[in-house]
């Protein structure tokens, strides 16, 4: 064979493996549609009077419509040695076929087989989520290694490589910028359109978009545990557990399929006998009967309605890991929430910088942040930050500095004594009398005071608070609208936790909390509320979060959050709960909504088949449509 045709075979068969690829999703529902052709070409060569003919076109509806659920039905049964709707719904075609009813057995089975293929549509919406998402990992990654670049599979890199991702590349594996600067699309992981700009000590995560710097990021995950791989596990566990309602259901169905049967086992003899009707008016209605009390839209009220939600959670960046927990979140009465990371920013800001009267603001900042920049307390953190977004000025180096542990820090500049710290440090008294008691009335708002002193006065106090998210007090007045009781656990004083409340607008809160402490807390809560939330980020926060009927993780917060949790918010955005626990509701509305209607339609269809007024095609038509209008109604939470 020559070069060209063997090019030529091996591109025709890849472009056969493409169209198989592209059908398979869809098989259900193209073998459901077939089935339908099959049903009216049988139909037309009945009324033709081509008997054989017609049986024929039947027999193949019943093969290719059937074929997927009768496999799925006849594996569970052995697996699981009990009988199911898929096996009653076989029995109802194979009796009405028996009794000579081929068009309404054909009918049954073809509209069985559009439910199952609008399930599977269902199944395959709610994966699409994760199928992009899988989509957007790159699968190699460009390595430094002594200056050198080499192109390698993510799988090979290791915490503590360097990589260099270039403009308009995706970056393969969460790390941390050591060289260059640029703005990223976070947009996959965060749900946030609007590009991030980020240089050297940034984050930067798998998935996300550089958008147009060249950066060189140290690795500081494997490529299996990065938040884009972790995202993609956590929806896909939770669409294989079961909420308690879909359990409930399915082990409902096992005992209701035997009684059914054992009833229509009965109803073939019975009313011949006791009531005189015709063998063949007995067998029929039995026929009826098995295909009407079936429950097929009672077991599909559950699933799609779930798998649908989750999906709509994942599209919006609340993952759920479960139905079960998706299902509580309608039934919480009282949500506990972590102060720092979660109802704050987590990190320290300066809010009020005071100067002795005659004293230069811009010289004492520039001279305390000069000094603190050889520190790596938060606070200290913060006061740099804060001199070098408002001075103009470089930093200076100091002539010495010594670290007075728990206090503050001792340092000499141009020939003065600088001491930056507590009250304590600085002198009690003086520091309490400073600017007309300053320090008293903002430890009362909740703020940290740092003192400054140079060469034995204070010349000056900087005021720091962990500051309230934009975002939370819209988050808790959407809660308290939905009649959720709102508290706030902080290792806070009294005062600090005081303030933050009531800029948080919380019901309540508990200061001075240990993580052993919110445990105990969140236990006397479930005992006074019965269904509680617990909102963290840290890792002393993964006791309260297991402890919570629903555990609500940040998406920044640790990995043993993260883990700990039953449901995370992807962009920390806490208004997000409001909106998870409204799609709970909703789902949970829908699923009454659906087992209702779905036991109304069995009983009227029952009662209809034995006052004799039920035909089987009606029978068909009413039971299988009432399934697929089942699962229409479901898909509804696939909506925004």
């Amino acid at each position: 064979m020559s070069m060209e045709a063997k090019a030529l075979l091996k591109s025709s068969t890849a472009s056969e493996e493409n169209l198989l690829e592209k059908i398979k999703p869809h098989a259900e529902l193209i073998a459901a549609l077939l089935s339908g052709v099959l049903i009216l070409a049988g139909w037309l060569l009945d009324r033709s009077n081509m008997e054989a003919a017609s049986i024929a076109a039947y027999l193949l509806a019943f093969i290719i419509g059937g074929f997927a659920k009768a496999k799925e039905g006849i594996e569970e049964t052995i697996e699981n040695k009990e009988l199911n709707v898929e096996m009653l719904m076989i029995f109802a075609a194979i009796g009405s076929a028996i009794i000579g009813y081929w068009t309404e057995g054909a009918i049954l089975i073809f509209i069985f087989a559009v439910s199952g293929a609008l399930e599977t549509y269902t199944m395959n919406k709610s994966h699409k989520e994760i199928s992009s998402l899988m989509e957007l990992q790159p699968e190699e990654a460009l390595r430094i290694i002594d200056g050198a670049e080499e192109r390698v599979h993510v799988s090979e890199l290791k915490i503590g490589d360097l990589i260099l991702v270039k403009p308009g590349e995706r970056v393969p594996s969460d790390g941390t910028i050591v060289k260059g600067h640029s703005s990223l699309d976070e947009a996959a992981i965060t749900g946030e359109s609007l590009p991030v700009s980020k240089g050297a000590d940034d984050q930067v995560f798998a998935g996300t978009v550089n958008l147009n710097g060249s950066i060189t990021v140290e690795i500081t995950k494997p490529n299996n545990e990065t938040l884009f791989q972790k995202i993609i596990e956590l929806v896909q566990s939770a669409q294989s557990e079961k909420s308690p309602s879909q359990l409930f259901i399915e082990k409902f169905e096992g005992t209701y399929v035997k009684v059914v049967l054992a009833v229509v086992v009965l109803m073939m003899f019975a009313p011949h006998f006791l009531l005189g009707w015709s063998w063949t008016e007995t067998f029929y209605r039995a026929m009826i009967l098995l295909v009407v009390a079936s429950p097929c839209a009672l077991v599909a009220s559950i699933m799609p309605a779930t798998l649908s939600a989750i999906s709509n959670g994942a599209k919006h960046g609340i993952l759920f890991k479960g139905g079960v927990h998706l299902e509580n979140l309608s039934h919480l009465k009282a949500i506990a929430f972590d102060k720092t990371g979660t109802l704050t920013k987590g990190k320290p800001e300066v809010t009020d910088v005071i100067v002795k009267d005659g004293l230069s603001r811009e010289d004492l900042l520039l001279k305390v942040a000069s000094i603190e920049s050889h520190s790596n307390h938060p606070l200290a953190n913060a006061i740099v930050k804060y001199a070098k977004e408002t001075l103009s000025e470089s930093l200076v180096r100091p002539e010495s500095i010594e670290d007075v542990t728990g206090f503050g820090v001792k340092a000499k500049v141009d020939q003065d004594e600088w001491k930056i710290g507590k009250a304590s440090f600085v002198g009690k008294t003086e520091a309490k009398a400073f600017a007309e008691a300053a320090a008293d009335r903002m430890a009362s708002e909740g703020k940290t005071v740092v003192f400054v002193q140079k060469n034995d006065e204070v010349i000056g106090l900087i005021s720091l608070k962990d500051v309230v998210r934009e975002e939370t007090k819209q988050a808790i007045d959407l809660l308290k609208q939905q009649g959720i009781y709102t508290i706030m656990l902080t290792g806070d004083s009294q005062t600090t936790a005081a303030a933050i409340a009531s800029e948080s607008h919380v019901n309540e809160h508990i200061a001075e909390c240990l993580p052993e402490n919110k445990v105990e807390h969140l236990k006397k809560l479930k005992e006074k509320y019965s269904n509680v939330a617990m909102v963290g980020d840290g890792i002393n926060d993964a006791p309260a979060l297991a402890t919570a009927n629903v555990g609500i993780a940040m998406g920044e917060g640790t990995d043993v959050a993260l883990e700990t949790a039953d449901v995370v918010l992807m962009k920390n955005d806490l208004p997000k709960i409001a909106e998870a626990i409204e799609l709970s509701s909703r789902m949970n509305r829908i699923i009454k909504q659906n087992v209702i209607f779905s036991i109304t339609v069995i009983m009227f269809l029952i009662a209809s088949n034995f006052l004799q007024i039920l035909d089987l095609p009606y029978g068909v038509i009413g039971h299988e449509g009432s399934t697929i209008l089942v699962i229409l109604n479901s898909l509804r939470l696939l909506r925004s």
